[in-house]
């Protein structure tokens, strides 16, 4: 058997983030070569990985990064099973690692087949489940591009959101945020009326005259009213036709235009836990 020395063992866990003593064993079972070591702990994850497949990964962080000319953000969750580690510092480090890396992607899938420190991300995942003894995985993976953009992230990482304006302005990175603020706490399902889906309409048009019905309104009114509740749905629910946060007296579009009278909302992201 090797002799196993402090600092290899210090090396090993550095390197995968295992806890001190399955560092150790996978070393002894390695007879100290460390890429073998490395190996050893990777397909412990594995089991790990395939005893907690079905285990629902609902906490964990979610991250907003913008790249540095402001014209392209990505949103990503990184899901585990427990608050207790979704706000351990080290799952939120690597969540923001992801993060940063994830701007370099269109998609979650060529993401999650990138180089991550000589492995994949979908590998460094399996890793990390093996490491943490929890299912952890990627969730959310949104990408918005834009003439600007600027990020929002909620205080302790459960939503994270972006938004894109039509111009770079002055008092331009201020109002995206505020609205990437808006979009976080309002959760709306569409920028507009245009970007929500018709089967969703024709639900909420359902919704309405049943509600007219049982109110005993009569039949040919129903179209004409309902419509009218569709208005306040619009309002309710979409980004810039909502009652701005911090002053109920305007939209989210009326207030954008205070910021700079050609200025625009053109597009939003938002990712939350659960």
């Amino acid at each position: 058997m090797s002799n196993i020395t402090a600092a290899e063992v210090n090396k090993l866990r550095t390197t995968t983030g295992a806890g001190m003593m399955d560092c150790k064993k996978a070393l002894v079972e390695a007879e100290g070569n460390f890429e073998l070591a490395i190996e050893i702990l990777r397909k412990k994850g594995q089991k790990v990985a395939a005893n907690r497949s079905d285990r629902e990964s609902t906490e964990g962080a979610v991250i907003a990064v913008v790249n540095s000319d402001n014209t392209a953000g990505v949103v990503i969750s990184l899901n585990c099973e427990t608050d207790f580690v979704g706000k351990n510092e080290g799952f939120v480090k690597l969540a923001n690692d992801f993060a940063n890396l994830a701007l370099n992607f269109t998609d979650k899938e060529s993401f999650l087949a990138s180089d991550f420190g000589g492995i994949t991300v979908a590998e460094k995942l399996i890793e990390q489940t093996g490491v943490i003894g929890e299912k952890i995985e990627i969730g959310a993976f949104e990408r918005l591009e834009g003439a600007f953009i600027n990020s929002y992230i909620h205080a302790g990482n459960g939503i994270a959101t972006l938004v894109a304006l039509s111009a770079n302005v002055e008092g331009g990175a201020e109002a995206a945020r505020n609205v990437a603020m808006q979009a976080a706490a309002m959760a709306p399902i569409a920028l507009d009326e245009s970007g929500v889906d018709a089967s969703v309409i024709e639900k909420e048009i359902e919704i309405a005259k049943d509600q007219l019905r049982a109110e005993g309104k009569p039949e040919a009114m129903l179209d004409n009213i309902a419509k009218g509740k569709l208005g306040r749905f619009f309002k309710d629910n979409t980004l810039v036709n909502q009652d701005y946060i911090k002053d109920s007296s305007m939209s989210v579009a009326a207030y954008i235009k205070s910021v700079n009278a050609d200025l625009k909302v053109t597009g939003f992201k938002r990712a939350a836990l659960g």
